[in-house]
């Protein structure tokens, strides 16, 4: 079984859903359509690291990029939830990274195929210790970014989400249901980039969160 920390216990993980193309910038960065709705595709629980844990990069691919989101845990059920409802779903908050092959993920597009092979690989779902929901005022007004050996690579800001925390819970409540464990990704701002072996990580939120990965 996978868990998460939040407040310095071990939570379990359900379900990890993923949110693609919720800022702006990252889609033109790769010259994608903007969506109408929120775009989701999963990751398996094998796919979950937590914090010092080694990054594995696939062998199968030549460009694993860093996506760096801010990742909501899901503490109950919830079942066509109101939008002005859904943040009392929430129990905690982290930063995360959701890796990418981006030349598989390339390659399924062009075969019309799923992206799981490029999205699930083990290790691609990196994600920082939890801080309790109530410890957050406004989630969409918080900065969150990464340093790659010590420069700051990427950076975003909740603000500018297409889709934000509130409407991405209530829409996936209504489409698939969301259970107490469940761990969402909302996407990613732009400067997505490759990652070699030897990278030191660090995801940072604010003055709240600093968690370090390295990629093997």
């Amino acid at each position: 079984m996978k868990t998460i920390k939040l407040n310095n216990q071990d939570r379990a993980v359900g379900n990890i859903f993923c949110i693609g193309r919720n800022y702006t910038e990252h889609i033109k960065e790769l010259h994608n359509a903007t969506p109408e709705e929120p775009v989701v595709f999963l990751k398996p629980t094998s796919a979950l690291s937590l914090t010092e844990t080694p990054i594995i990069l696939p062998d199968y691919s030549m460009d694993v990029q860093h996506e760096c989101e801010l990742v909501v845990y899901i503490d109950r059920n919830a079942e066509c939830v109101k939008e002005q409802e859904a943040l009392d779903y929430v129990g905690g908050y982290a930063v995360g990274l959701d890796l990418t092959a981006r030349d598989v993920q390339s390659q399924c597009k062009q075969k019309g195929l799923p992206w799981t092979k490029a999205k699930g690989f083990r290790t691609s779902a990196c994600v920082s210790d939890f801080i309790d929901s109530d410890q957050v005022v406004d989630i969409q007004s918080q900065y969150f970014g990464l340093r790659v050996n010590g420069q700051l690579r990427q950076h975003g800001y909740t603000a500018d989400m297409m889709f934000t925390v509130a409407h991405i819970i209530s829409y996936l409540s209504r489409v698939y249901g969301l259970a107490a464990g469940d761990l969402i990704y909302t996407g990613t701002p732009a400067g997505v980039a490759q990652l070699q072996s030897g990278d030191k990580l660090e995801l940072l939120w604010a003055d709240q969160i600093v968690a370090q990965f390295q990629v093997q």
